[in-house]
This record gives C-alpha cells, structure tokens and sequence, in this order.
C-alpha cells in the first residue's frame, strides 16, 4: 500500500515503476519543470492540498498532470470543466432515465414468448448485467469518485480549467477536498470516503476573474512562467525530441527558431500568443514538413515567417504576420 507521504516528484520518468496502474498514462511526458515547480508538487502531495496553476496559455499546467502520474505510475483521472459543471459531477452521475427504462423493458419482456425473450437479452448483454432492483448499477463515477475509491494508492486528478464554472463551483469542492474527504450518493444511501486522499491539480486561465477566497485558501498557489528564454525552450527540445525517440533538428535551426519564436511572443500586440505546443509542432514542420528542410541561415532570411498557421489561431495575429515586415 502506497500512500501520498511515500511519494515523490522528481521530473525523471524513468523512475517509473515497472507496475504502474491500468490507469496511469502510458507514455512519459516531455515535460521541463523548473525547481520551484517541483518543489510545489511535492508540498501538495506532503500537505495533501490542491495545488493551483495559473499562467499563460500554453505554458504547461494541464500537462504536468500527466507527467506526475506517469513517472509515479499513479492513475491519472481527468475533469475538464465547463459553463454548466456542477460540483457533483466529478463525484457521480446517476441515470435515473436508464433504470426506469429497464424497469419497462424488463416488464415488457415477461410478456414475450420465453424463445424471443431469450433472442433479446442475447442482443443487449450490458442491460442484462443490470438489475432495476440494485440502484448501483445506475450510478457512474466521476474523476473524484473513481479516485476516491483506490485501494492501494492514491490517483492524480486533473480539474482543468477551473474559472469556466460558476461561482460557486470552487466552494462547492471544499466540501469534498477536506476533511472527512467523503461524499454521499443519495440515490444509494452510500458514503464513499477516500481510502487515499489524490493528487489534485488544478489549472485557471482566470476567465472569470480571481477564484473565491475560502477555496484560495484550502489550496497551494504556484504562477508558472511561460518559458520565453532560450535555455529553458532548449531544455523542452531535447527533453521531447528525447523521449519521442524521433531525429532532432540541427542544433543551429533549433537555437534560430528559438530567437525568432521568442522574438514573437515577447512582441506587443498579440492577442493569443503561442504555447510550447505550437513551437514544437512549428519546429516540427520546419525540419521535416518539405522535401528540402529549412535550415538557420533561410529561416534567419526569410522575412515572412513561415508556417504561421502553426503558431497564430486568430484572425487579428494571422494578419499581423501574413506580410514580411
């Protein structure tokens, strides 16, 4: 039995264990975390506290979810949240509609001739494995409810994106990440009580303005710089090239897409500036994509820059790109 105090992060996934969960990712991340980074992660699995991500879009905070889960082998449930998500959701969902209609259909069945009752329930094997008279067959657990539920260790569980629900959503989830760590379903009458508190991280891009004080409060608070140096950008190419087992760029068309990338992120006027994804797949396109690659010296030339579509998602930024300056 493995417990949150017994872990620890240290961006290597070859600490990997050679047991990891059925649910845990099944590739390593090429992730680059910076020391206070790590350092965070590790006071939120010491303090069992929900560590919370704020920082530009693209700059990594959903995927250091992934990294942490695999490189501990710990299952990785993720909730991504929307407009109308209720707290509840990531517990459990109970379909209420599917048990009456088995409750019907199992009705309409008693009447049939036994040959052609037979002939049904050899079509429909799921609703035979159901029974209306156990309720717990209707209910479905959420990324909480299934982390809730491990035996042995706890999970990792991603609620990206935060800031898209309600206001009340944050506090809504105090009840639930605190003490006693258990939530009720009230159509069973069952408590379910964490055997492991999980790994929470969760991310904000701050679309709706700050988080409630009292769930701020409950959490750990780390702000995750865009890497915009070319260090750290280098660190992210080798680090994926490496564990993508794929052939790396010449170092001299990396370190010039590095200063043209960064040229364009630190320029004013941007309304959606690029994520390492971006950069990445724009690398990617600039030394495979044509039959002749690009190499430093073109790319330092050309003034218009190129596969733009890579890196620009709205219309104002294409534009502003779309002629050589």
């Amino acid at each position: 039995m493995v417990t949150a105090s017994q872990l620890k992060f240290e961006n290597n996934p070859t600490r990997r264990p050679k047991n990891p969960h059925k649910d845990s990712p099944t590739h390593p991340e090429p992730y680059v975390v910076s020391p206070e980074l790590k350092k965070a992660v590790n006071l939120a699995i010491y303090l069992r506290r929900p560590l919370l991500l704020e920082g530009d879009a693209g700059c990594g905070k959903t995927r250091l979810a992934s990294a942490v889960a695999y490189e501990l082998g710990l299952p990785l449930y993720r909730w991504d949240i929307r407009s109308t998500t209720k707290a509840q959701d990531g517990l459990y969902e109970y379909d209420a509609i599917l048990r009456l209609h088995d409750v019907q259909t199992q009705k309409a069945e008693q009447q049939l001739p036994v040959a052609q009752a037979e002939t049904d329930e050899e079509e429909d094997e799921e609703r035979v494995n159901r029974n209306p008279a156990n309720p717990k067959h209707y209910r479905k657990f959420g990324a909480l409810g299934k982390a809730f539920q491990l035996k042995n260790h706890p999970a990792v569980v991603l609620i990206d994106e935060i800031d898209k629900a309600d206001l009340d959503f944050p506090n809504d989830l105090l009840t639930v990440l605190d003490e006693p760590w258990e939530f009720k379903i009230k159509e069973t009458g069952e408590t379910i009580t964490a055997n492991h508190k999980p790994i929470v991280i969760i991310t904000s891009n701050k679309e709706k303005g700050n988080l409630p004080a009292p769930f701020l409060r409950r959490c750990l608070y780390h702000y995750v710089d865009f890497p915009n140096d070319a260090k750290r950008l280098q660190d992210i190419v080798e680090k994926h090239y490496q564990i993508r087992k794929e052939e790396s760029p010449p170092s001299d068309l990396i370190n010039t897409a590095i200063d043209r990338f960064i040229a364009v992120w630190n320029e004013g006027g941007l309304f959606k500036k690029p994520g390492t994804s971006e950069f990445l797949d724009w690398l990617k396109a600039l030394h495979t994509f044509e039959a002749k690659p690009y190499n430093a010296t073109q790319l330092k030339k050309d003034k218009l820059l190129p596969y733009r579509e890579l890196l620009f998602k709205l219309q104002q930024d294409w534009k502003k790109y779309a002629k050589a300056s």
